[in-house]
């Protein structure tokens, strides 16, 4: 196949710009706060303004979905190849809480170009990374000349994240059947930074654990009774203690059962990325690094399981003294997973490590409030290698590789849908995502554009689902 010249994608998209950001700036100016019950209706009319715009663009489909919170968009455009792959991007139209006396330097819901910038919630996180793909296809289309893209394009565009997507997995099972897809692109993530475009292969997972550890019927003095009877805030502190071992490896017997381990290969291309320590420890506001032995400190966050202490807490902890033994004591903990690791079997090892340390005497109740899986695509899948591709030719650099450290709806998508999981996001960490001030960096926008441009073509030429690479 013959590429079209990148110029023609440029020219396409700078011709378009102006009204692609009209566009943008008018759904940013909806506030779309989906935590405030009182913006329920703008989170809608966010929603079908999407949902209408999409229609513009020329998607054949563009619905509002319901859920049993707020509503969601879906819209599809097919290939009429049948043999082409099936894409579906996901991204949120929902944005955090925001207000001028936040300490915006601007209204945050009339977004402002301050010279290279667009400042605006939503900005980055979500709308913006959302909408270049509007834009994007539009250039495939025209530097192809086809009437409907390379591939089945799908995207989901969420109205509840910010608010810890909860009707979200309920939403995918639903709606299995009109999401089937190859591949799943997520645009709701960000790069390395400004001069370093990288591409995110996986994020880690999550599971909240909660301990309410119970001993005598009430507090009792500790000079008739202490020392003679289990102090279920002792246990705590001793759970706490005994989570990890003198290398900081989580000690919770069958933990790592499973793990993926990192490859020699991954680890080099980790260590390529501009860290700095010093500078991730001020971002941090703290001052020093602790860890599992044998990993940096970018390997432990993005590719290494993880326990902590939430929270401890439990007796008395007002003014002065009290010499009690305390009736109960409670504990939060929380454990990052990474690929390889099973929910429930993590699950299971904690309830065995617990029941095994808590002392007879002591009564207790261990729940699990929520999880969410690990997801992580191999660096030598053809669909990651498009992306990289793509955005190779946007940038005019080569691509390093990141992971992320938190948990996202991703799972969800992977578990469902039974597709590979890709990072689409063009977002820097000066973006301000949850902050005040959030922008996006213009001339980074329209590289997520043309990426776009670009993908959609190169994952029909180079990629047949079940056949692999072309």
């Amino acid at each position: 196949m013959t590429r079209t010249p990148d110029s023609v994608v440029r020219s396409f998209i700078d011709q378009h710009q102006a009204a692609f950001l009209a566009d943008l700036a008018d759904w940013l100016r909806i506030p779309s706060v989906s935590a405030d019950p009182g913006r329920a209706e703008d989170v809608r009319r966010s929603a079908e303004w999407l949902a209408a715009k999409l229609r513009d663009t020329g998607f054949p489909v563009a619905e509002v979905w319901e859920t049993d919170g707020l509503p969601a968009v879906f819209a599809e455009w097919p290939s009429g190849d049948p043999s082409a792959p099936t894409v579906l991007v996901y991204g949120h139209h929902d944005v955090q809480p925001a207000a001028r006396e936040d300490g915006w330097a601007t209204d945050p819901f009339e977004p402002t170009v301050v010279g290279n910038r667009l400042y605006a919630r939503g900005a980055a996180d979500d709308k913006g990374q959302v909408f270049f793909h509007t834009l994007g296809v539009r250039a495939h289309l025209a530097a192809t000349g086809r009437t409907a893209p390379a591939v089945n394009l799908k995207l989901l565009v969420e109205g509840e994240e910010e608010s810890g997507s909860p009707h979200f997995a309920e939403l995918v099972r639903r709606e299995a059947d009109r999401l089937a897809a190859d591949v799943v692109i997520i645009s709701d993530t960000g790069m390395w930074s400004e001069t370093t475009p990288t591409v995110c292969t996986g994020m880690r997972g999550l599971a909240d654990a909660q301990i309410d550890l119970y001993g005598p019927d009430t507090d009792i003095h500790s000079g008739s009774f202490g020392g003679a009877v289990p102090n279920p805030a002792a246990v705590a502190a001793e759970l706490a203690a005994g989570l990890h071992d003198a290398d900081h490896r989580v000690a919770v017997p069958g933990f790592y059962d499973g793990v993926v381990e990192l490859t020699d290969r991954e680890r080099e291309l980790f260590a390529e990325l501009p860290f700095d320590e010093a500078a991730w420890l001020k971002v941090a506001k703290s001052y020093g690094t602790r860890g599992e032995a044998g990993y940096s400190t970018l390997e432990r966050i993005w590719a290494r399981p993880t326990a902590e202490v939430n929270g401890i807490w439990g007796g008395y902890t007002g003014p002065g003294g009290k010499t009690i033994v305390p009736a109960s004591a409670h504990l939060k903990l929380s454990f990052r997973l990474v690929a390889g690791q099973e929910v429930e079997k993590v699950r299971e090892a904690v309830r065995a490590w617990v029941a095994d340390r808590v002392p007879e005497g002591i009564r207790y109740e261990l729940v699990f409030p929520g999880a969410t899986r690990p997801c992580l695509t191999p660096l030598d899948h053809p669909a990651l290698q498009s992306t990289v591709r793509a955005m190779g030719r946007a940038f005019e650099q080569r691509i390093l590789f990141t992971r992320e450290g938190g948990s996202g709806p991703a799972a969800d998508l992977q578990d469902v849908l039974g597709a590979p999981v890709l990072f689409l996001g063009i977002s820097v960490p000066s973006d301000g995502w949850h902050s005040v001030d959030e922008k996006v960096e213009l001339d980074l926008l329209a590289k997520g554009v043309e990426t776009a441009a670009y993908l959609w073509a190169d994952l029909a030429e180079n990629w047949r689902p079940g056949g692999g690479q072309e």
